[in-house]
């Protein structure tokens, strides 16, 4: 797992540890206005590589009713363009989650676990212009409530193919 703020006064030398198609994507999320773009999941190209972008409007929800996430074909590239505060968890797939649904042979390449209280689980806090970027590895749950009450939050995913990031590849 990768994450920082677009405004970061660093943000350059931050991404430029990682893969082209990792930096395109979050070049992308920094240039364009997605607080304002229509919603739904677009294909585009960034830089000759394919990827899907998702502009989600969702509400933060309490942890216990979040399932944890991964992905096997993709990166996800997750940025709040607006609303929020949003924490998301995070850990490493050890492979002892317990399934709770298994997606990965369809399009939208995920598989949900079963919460567990002893996951190791570590968290950030996401405000506008913050980026997480969760690698095949990392189990992420987003969308966690910080604080009493859901806050509405503008959510954009770049998912970005692994084999563009594999060496030789990028």
């Amino acid at each position: 797992m990768f994450y920082g703020n677009v405004t970061n006064s660093m943000f350059e030398q931050q991404i430029s540890v990682l893969p082209k198609a990792l930096q395109s994507a979050i070049r992308f999320l920094k240039t364009s206005d997605l607080a304002n773009h229509e919603p739904g999941k677009f294909e585009l190209e960034l830089d000759g590589v394919p990827v899907i972008l998702q502009v989600l409007d969702l509400t933060t929800a309490p942890r216990n009713t979040l399932r944890p996430e991964i992905h096997r074909k993709n990166i996800d590239v997750q940025f709040l363009a607006a609303g929020g505060p949003e924490r998301a968890g995070y850990y490493s797939d050890d492979g002892t989650g317990q399934v709770d649904e298994d997606l990965l042979d369809t399009p939208r390449d995920i598989l949900f676990y079963k919460n567990a209280p002893d996951a190791p689980e570590g968290t950030i806090e996401m405000t506008a212009g913050t980026y997480a970027v969760y690698f095949p590895w990392d189990v992420h749950i987003p969308a966690i409530q910080t604080g009493p009450s859901p806050a509405p939050i503008r959510k954009i995913v770049i998912k970005v193919p692994m084999d563009a990031c594999l060496p030789g590849n990028g």
